[in-house]
């Protein structure tokens, strides 16, 4: 559980991953997505190089294939928009891109996981 401290950049999808039957795997991978974004958030506003700045691209793109089997192609393709986006605010090191940018990540990835709840009541 994270504190009113913490930042989150996911915040409708882990809202959403609670509400739909997500398996445990992607569950997860929504946590650790979140976790390795406030990692790199957290070494952008620093101006360092930590861990969680090279973990972030691993996650994002491990966390749009646990999206993936839930969304359409068009919703496959902003998710990949907003990654590819993601990705290069990091290596610029521009922190309000990186945020404008998982705004649409958080949404695209979340409206694939609502899908869970409406294709199999058994997930």
């Amino acid at each position: 559980m994270r504190t009113c401290r913490e930042p989150t950049f996911l915040p409708l999808t882990l809202s959403t991953v609670g509400r739909v039957r997500a398996t445990q795997v992607v569950q997860a991978t929504v946590r650790r997505a979140d976790s390795a974004a406030a990692e790199c958030w957290a070494a952008l506003l620093a101006g360092c190089d930590a861990p969680g700045r090279h973990q972030l691209p691993t996650r994002l793109r491990e966390l749009a294939a646990a999206a993936a089997a839930y969304t359409t192609d068009n919703n496959r393709g902003r998710i990949d928009e907003a990654r590819c986006r993601i990705e290069e605010a990091v290596a610029d090191r521009d922190g309000e891109d990186f945020a404008e940018a998982f705004i649409g990540y958080d949404q695209a990835v979340a409206a694939a996981l609502a899908r869970i709840r409406q294709e199999s009541p058994t997930r």
